[in-house]
C-alpha cells in the first residue's frame, strides 16, 4: 500500500470558466491559472504523483510548456495514471476536500465522483468528495481563492510477496 496528499490552490479571476473535478461550476468568475485550473484534479495528480514517488504535477507538466496552456485537467489524470497502472497499482481510497467560501458545490458531488471515477478506473464507491469553508478567514473566506487536499491510498497487490 502507498499513501499520497495532495494539494492545489488558485486565486479566482480571469475569463476562464470555474471547472471543479471536471464540471463546470455557475459562478460570476474561474481562477487563474496555466490550465483549466481544475483544483481537485490538481490536487488529485499530485496525490497520486506522490504515493507513486513521481514528484509533483509541475515536474510532468510544467506552466512553462505551452502545450498544456489552457489544457483539460483530466486530460493530464489519465496521463498520470497510465503511468501508474503500469506499476501494477489500483486504487484503494481517494479522499478530497475542497477548500471554498463559495460557490456552493455540493449539488454536484455525484458528477465530480463519477467523473474521477471514470479517470481513474475504478469504483465511485472509492472516492470521496466533501466540502469546507474557512469560517470567512483568510484569503478563501474573503473569496479570492480555492484551495482542495487529496489523501489516496495506492494498493499493489499484484507484486505482493508471500514467504513460505
Amino acid at each position: 500500500m502507498r499513501i499520497g496528499h495532495g494539494f492545489d490552490i488558485h486565486a479566482f479571476g480571469g475569463e476562464k470558466p470555474l471547472i471543479i473535478g471536471g464540471v463546470i461550476i455557475p459562478c460570476a468568475h474561474g481562477v487563474i491559472a496555466h490550465s483549466d485550473g481544475d483544483i481537485i484534479v490538481h490536487s488529485v495528480i499530485n496525490a497520486l504523483m506522490g504515493a507513486s514517488s513521481m514528484g509533483d504535477i509541475g515536474l510532468m507538466f510544467p506552466d512553462s510548456d505551452k502545450k498544456y496552456k489552457n489544457i483539460n485537467s483530466r486530460i493530464l489524470l489519465r496521463k498520470v495514471w497510465n503511468i501508474i497502472i503500469q506499476k501494477g497499482y489500483s486504487i484503494s481510497n481517494l479522499d478530497i476536500t475542497v477548500i471554498a467560501q463559495f460557490p456552493k458545490m455540493s449539488i454536484y458531488r455525484n458528477k465530480m465522483r463519477s467523473n474521477i471515477s471514470e479517470d481513474l478506473v475504478c469504483s465511485i464507491d472509492s472516492i470521496n468528495v466533501k466540502f469546507t469553508t474557512t469560517e470567512k478567514l483568510g484569503f478563501i473566506g474573503r473569496k479570492e481563492g480555492i484551495a482542495c487536499e487529496s489523501v489516496v491510498l495506492l494498493d499493489n497487490s499484484i507484486n505482493v510477496i508471500t514467504q513460505e
